[in-house]
């Protein structure tokens, strides 16, 4: 084994298929997550597919002396931390639980790493961090203002890193700009499955893809864009956790703390995407315009040149692929986690 790695919300869309990728490449992976907006289901589908043992660990972050038992009682070489809420306009409504969660969580996660000598962290961040209104495409060093809680909790995260590079703290951190995550292991059972009505455009397309949704609501189609709906900087979610592995190498020699984008360098818009994935389905994707959204910026796509040159990392697959492991997640667990396991399906009736 490469090492034993914690992973904060591993039971999550990003954080399940970034523990499977950690296994594939060989390392030990426990999983902490308080399951208010993931599925146990993920774990299980993780160790199915790798056939190593994934241990899942339920409590919160915020709870201290929960954290402090599971350090005491394990050895960790790295966290990747991936834990916290990240919904735009959730943020806006309700402010104040996203700073309690997204940073009185992290910061009680470093005291924990401190206190138990873990000096490795993979943060995982967010485009929202940058001006909207800055030049595109986003680099690293564009200007840093965010126009909504959740940007802003992210980037308070990466400054509290940073001040711990400042300090000369032994943790070494780097934090992962991400853009717009979607898609699905190729094999079609380790996918997005959020609890509730969701946020983001991929997964509300593959439920009416499935019929478990009846159109997608497109948020306005009069930004200063080429069809007037938003352009953001899709990247599949497996090139996403190959991300998280490579990062974990590249902190074995860096110091302090880095921040890298992670997105394809090219945006899609809203009604690209519904194009891509009417194509991968078969059939048109039924939408309607409505209002803009509040927090949402006209248009986002990264410069990822700076991942190649640290990470030996590009993203390798295309929206067509997005598009096409979504459905077929989606299309063989309707259901989500609630559906069965296919190969245990199979199984039990053989």
């Amino acid at each position: 084994m490469k090492g034993s790695i914690l992973v904060t919300g591993g039971a999550g869309f990003i954080g399940s298929h970034t523990c499977l990728a950690l296994v594939e490449a060989g390392y030990e992976v426990s999983v902490v997550d308080n399951l208010r907006n993931s599925h146990p289901g993920a774990v299980e589908r993780v160790e199915q597919l790798s056939g190593q043992p994934v241990r899942l660990h339920v409590l919160d972050l915020l709870d201290v002396e929960a954290l402090e038992g599971l350090f005491r009682g394990s050895h960790f070489d790295g966290v990747i931390h991936f834990a916290g809420l990240k919904c735009v306009s959730e943020s806006i409504d309700q402010p104040l639980d996203y700073w309690y969660t997204n940073v009185g969580a992290t910061t009680n996660l470093l005291r924990a790493m401190e206190r138990h000598g873990v000096g490795r962290l993979v943060f995982s961040s967010s485009a929202t961090v940058y001006d909207p209104t800055s030049a595109l495409p986003f680099r690293e060093d564009n200007p840093l203002s965010p126009i909504n809680p959740y940007g802003r909790s992210k980037l308070t995260v990466e400054r509290i890193l940073g001040d711990l590079a400042t300090a000369g703290s032994p943790t070494r951190s780097i934090s992962l700009r991400y853009f717009n995550p979607v898609g699905a292991h190729e094999s079609g059972t380790l996918g997005e499955d959020p609890l509730g009505t969701p946020n983001n455009l991929m997964p509300i397309v593959m439920r009416v893809a499935v019929g478990r949704l009846p159109y997608v609501t497109v948020f306005g189609d009069d930004y200063p864009t080429a069809d007037g709906t938003c352009v953001r900087d899709y990247i599949h979610v497996m090139d996403v956790a190959d991300a998280h592995v490579r990062a974990l190498g590249f902190l074995e020699s860096a110091e302090g703390h880095t921040a890298v984008n992670l997105g394809t360098g090219q945006g899609s818009s809203v009604f690209e995407v519904l194009d891509a994935c009417a194509a991968a389905v078969g059939r048109p994707i039924a939408h309607r315009v409505g209002p803009r959204r509040p927090g949402d910026a006209p248009v986002s796509f990264a410069d990822p040149s700076l991942a190649l040159k640290l990470l030996g990392w590009r993203a390798e697959r295309d929206l067509s692929d997005m598009c096409a492991d979504s459905y077929r997640w989606q299309a063989a667990n309707p259901a989500g986690f609630g559906s069965p396991f296919p190969e245990l399906s199979s199984r039990s009736n053989s």
